[in-house]
């Protein structure tokens, strides 16, 4: 069991420490039954507008650098062991799906399954949600894009191919090795590289996501991940450069960062402050995923080399990675 490690939640007034060692902790599940709406419009600088769909809160992958651990907060929980141990279930998500796309059909262009979570959390495999609420897109024949760490998405094959959709595959990291000391139960790399073969020899549109970029750690793997992906069928990739949107996911993901790579610390977080002047956040959504230096530079150079190399088509408008990354319009 792990020890409960939380940077204090800026949305609360008080808070309070534990005298001595602190409880372990346990995975806990809340189902939230009061849930009014499923589909969020979303926007920020580099998102640009998106309709998204959460059937969970929090996420057991863990991922230390995770964006969506301020969402937490939100709930009054911690950005840090609480995201991956305290979920929220939305057991009504079909339905509140079903009833609001009966008024919003005509206005819904695309829907992304994966914001606040991984739609493919390993609760999914019991509760079903995210496979209820894809069987409601294909009867409403709503576009889809799906971001996931999960080979659970294998398993709902036979609503995908009822789908216009395309699954990204989140591969930051070509080695478990690698991979570990910040996905910390995330399915290694190869299991996620053997679901997006799985999906592609059925016909099932694929990309690979290359985020985050931690300079000096795992830009060099960009030509190993397009070539691994390209093999197993992907079409598209797109890549971004790590970020904290709060100081919680900061303190976080340093405290973290010390206790799994404690030699490599100093130098991996020195190349961050690099990119941001001297910081390790950016000022604003403009610089979120920019670098400045002649290294980041490189890695985009490396990127549009070996994604021009494999023949990966660009990701469409109506996909939201482009959405994500105005960084691809730059590179091509």
């Amino acid at each position: 069991m792990r020890y409960i490690q939380n940077p204090p939640n800026p949305y609360l007034k008080y808070s309070s420490e534990f005298l001595g060692e602190p409880s372990a902790t346990k995975l806990e599940i809340y189902e939230e039954t009061n849930t009014k709406k499923i589909i969020t419009k979303a926007f920020s600088a580099d998102f640009g507008h998106r309709y998204t769909v959460n059937c969970y809160r929090g996420c057991i992958h863990a991922c230390t650098y995770c964006f969506a651990r301020q969402y937490h907060e939100y709930l009054g929980y911690g950005a840090g062991t609480d995201f991956e141990t305290k979920i929220v279930v939305k057991p009504n998500a079909p339905t509140l799906l079903r009833n609001e796309l009966k008024k919003t059909r005509d206005k819904m262009n695309h829907l992304d399954f994966s914001f606040a979570t991984d739609p493919y959390l390993p609760l999914e495999a019991s509760y079903e949600l995210t496979r209820k609420c894809l069987e409601i897109c294909a009867e409403f024949r709503v576009p889809v894009g799906i971001i996931t760490k999960s080979p659970l998405v294998t398993r709902d094959l036979d609503i995908l191919k009822k789908l216009d959709v395309t699954v990204f595959f989140s591969i930051p990291f070509s080695t478990t090795e690698k991979s570990k000391p910040f996905e910390l139960y995330t399915p290694i790399p190869d299991v996620r590289f053997r679901a997006m073969k799985i999906l592609t020899e059925n016909g099932i549109k694929c990309g690979i996501g290359i985020a985050p970029i931690i300079l000096g750690y795992n830009d060099s793997d960009i030509p190993v991940l397009l070539q691994k992906a390209r093999d197993s069928g992907a079409t598209k990739a797109f890549m971004s450069l790590i970020h904290f949107d709060t100081d919680s996911i900061e303190n976080y993901f340093v405290q973290r960062l010390r206790e799994k790579l404690p030699t490599k610390t100093d130098k991996i977080l020195n190349h961050i402050r690099r990119e941001r002047d001297g910081n390790l956040r950016h000022k604003n959504y403009h610089e979120r995923n920019s670098g400045k230096t002649e290294e980041w530079k490189t890695a985009v150079r490396l990127f549009e080399l070996n994604f021009k190399r494999l023949g990966f088509e660009r990701v469409q408008k109506s996909e939201a990675i482009e959405k994500v990354l105005p960084l691809q319009q730059k590179l091509f």
